[in-house]
C-alpha cells in the first residue's frame, strides 16, 4: 500500500484476515526466534515484581497467557487489543493453558483505554508497537494514553522488529522481508496487502534513537534499549 499513514480502519480488517496463520508464519519467518525475545519479553516483565500486568496489542494471547503461567496467584493480567478476531484466538490460548480465569480479555483501541489513570504496574508489547506508532496518524494519542494508565515509575516493556547498525547485515535483513516475508507470507495468508504493509513498514520502522526521541518527548523517564539477533529486533524498556 502506498499511503503515508495507516489507520486503524485499515489495520483491523488485516489483522482479521491473517489471524489463522498468524502465529505459524512469524514462527517460520524467524526461524523459532520469536518465541525467544517473547520468553525474554516475559523474563523482563516478571522481573520487575510488579503485581497489575496490561498485555497491549495482545493478538493471539502470548506474552498474557506466558505471563499468567509464570506469574504469581495475586498477580492482575489483562489483555487488550482492537480485533475481536484476535482476541478470540487469545481466549482460547488460554483455556488450553489452564490460566483464562487469569486474565481479563478487553476489546480496545491502544488510544482509548478503558482503565484508570495510574492503573498498571508493568506493560508489555510483544511485536505491536510498530503498528501503534509507525506512520499511524494516532501515533501521539497512543503514547499519551499509555503513559496514562500507566503508574509512576511503572515499566513500558517493547519486543519489536528493528533495523540493524551494520549496514551489510541491514541490507540483507531487508531484503529478506522484501523477498522471502513478502511473497511467503502472502500466498500462506492468502492476504497481498496485508504482508505488503508488514514488508514496508518493518523495513522503514524507526532506528531506536528515533524512538528514544519519541518515547522521551512524550514525557517517560528512562529508555534503555537491548538488540536482538544484530539488531533485527530489540528489547525496550521505558519507565515512566
Amino acid at each position: 500500500m502506498e499511503n503515508n499513514n495507516i489507520t486503524g480502519e485499515f489495520l483491523k480488517p488485516m489483522f482479521g484476515g491473517i489471524i489463522r496463520h498468524y502465529d505459524l508464519i512469524n514462527h517460520v519467518f524467524t526461524f523459532g526466534m520469536d518465541s525467544r525475545w517473547r520468553k525474554n519479553l516475559v523474563s523482563r516483565c516478571l522481573e520487575t515484581g510488579h503485581r497489575r500486568f496490561l498485555d497491549l496489542g495482545c493478538g493471539t494471547g502470548g506474552l498474557a497467557v506466558k505471563i499468567a503461567i509464570l506469574s504469581t496467584n495475586d498477580s492482575e493480567i489483562t489483555a487488550c487489543d482492537f480485533s475481536r478476531e484476535m482476541l478470540g484466538i487469545a481466549s482460547k490460548k488460554a483455556g488450553k493453558s489452564g490460566v483464562k480465569d487469569k486474565i481479563s480479555f478487553i476489546h480496545a483501541d491502544a488510544s482509548a483505554m478503558p482503565f484508570d489513570d495510574n492503573y498498571f504496574d508493568c506493560i508489555g508489547i510483544s511485536f505491536a508497537f510498530r503498528n501503534m506508532i509507525y506512520r499511524n496518524p494516532s501515533a501521539l494519542k497512543n503514547l499519551h494514553e499509555i503513559r496514562r494508565v500507566l503508574k509512576p515509575q511503572g515499566s513500558l516493556i517493547i519486543a519489536e522488529s528493528g533495523q540493524p547498525e551494520v549496514k551489510i547485515i541491514r541490507k540483507l535483513h531487508h531484503f529478506y522481508i522484501r523477498t522471502f516475508v513478502y511473497l511467503a507470507g502472502s500466498i500462506i495468508s492468502g492476504n497481498r496487502q496485508a504482508y505488503k504493509y508488514l514488508s514496508q513498514s518493518a523495513i522503514n520502522f524507526y532506528f531506536p534513537d528515533k524512538i528514544r526521541e519519541i518515547i522521551i518527548k512524550t514525557g517517560f523517564s528512562h529508555f534503555n534499549y537491548y538488540p536482538l539477533f544484530f539488531g533485527a529486533a530489540g528489547i525496550y524498556h521505558i519507565i515512566k
